[in-house]
């Protein structure tokens, strides 16, 4: 699979609030619809993919990400159409909300990540958030397509080869587009993606 041809096949979105605001990822995955809610939810396939998951896992339960220390609450969880999750990392509070559907022979994934806007927001934009679901989504379909480059150990190789950094560069300036297409100022909106490429590479900006 050519992770570069993924920046194509997924759609972004930015949406501004008041107070919060969303990034928004949709692609379509060669897949059922059986087979991509479990590859989202089920904890002896996360680690493939994503991250090890743990916690009482079902709705009103409290789960855990080992890998990073992220935890939150199971706020929604509607088999095979929607989970919600709250997201709560170092005291910073947002949530994630994950919808699939059916669409022909495909099975269509969309991820929603809503949080507060605030310096951080206004320093790194969309792109902070964004790149890093850009590399799960890719990681995702990667797994379903039986890629060993799928596990988190593969993708961080995968993230220091050339192949990897222009991929970060890509998709950080998709979501400085995206930021655009939602009002951000043209000029602000690249200054924040290039910071966001350069936080993930070490690159100067």
């Amino acid at each position: 699979m050519d992770l570069l041809d993924h920046i194509n096949r997924t759609h972004r979105a930015v949406k501004r609030g008041t107070e919060m605001n969303s990034v928004i990822l949709t692609r379509a995955y060669d897949t059922t619809l059986p087979d991509l809610w479990d590859a989202c939810v089920n904890p002896e396939r996360l680690p493939r993919w994503f991250e090890p998951v743990s916690g009482d896992l079902r709705e009103g339960g409290r789960y855990r990400l080992e890998g990073r220390g992220i935890e939150g609450t199971i706020e929604v969880c509607v088999p095979r159409e929607r989970l919600r999750v709250t997201w709560e990392d170092s005291g910073a509070g947002s949530f994630v909300e994950v919808s699939l559907r059916e669409e022909g022979d495909q099975a269509v994934l969309r991820v929603e990540h809503v949080q507060a806007g605030g310096d951080f927001w206004n320093t790194f934009g969309p792109s902070a958030t964004g790149v890093g679901w850009d590399g799960s989504v890719l990681s995702l379909a990667l797994h379903l397509a039986g890629d060993p480059r799928a596990t988190p150990e593969e993708m961080a190789k995968v993230g220091a080869s050339e192949e990897g950094v222009e991929f970060m560069r890509r998709t950080a300036a998709a979501w400085a587009d995206a930021d655009v297409e939602a009002g951000a100022d043209p000029d602000h909106a690249r200054q924040t993606s290039d910071r966001t490429f350069a936080f993930y590479t070490g690159a100067e900006q």
